[in-house]
């Protein structure tokens, strides 16, 4: 099984949390809401778009979470 590299981005937006997953292998980027709903799917990017998604979630104040990482733990900080 292929491990793929995948991004997890959280952030708060209007006072919601959000979570984004995105794959630059696949082309595809996911974003949730606080109760995991599928809020926007992206499917079919190169790695430039994903980038440039990522860029622009950044502008909201979104974190970076490690794949190994305990949820929610950044908040804190």
């Amino acid at each position: 099984m292929e491990n793929k590299k995948t991004n997890i981005w959280i952030w708060l937006q209007n006072g919601q949390l959000y979570k984004s997953v995105s794959c630059p292998d696949d082309g595809t980027v996911c974003i949730y809401d606080v109760n995991d709903r599928l809020m926007l799917k992206r499917i079919g990017l190169n790695k430039l778009q994903i980038k440039q998604i990522e860029q622009y979630i950044q502008r909201y104040g979104a974190k970076k979470l490690n794949k190994n990482a305990e949820p929610f733990r950044f908040l804190g900080k």
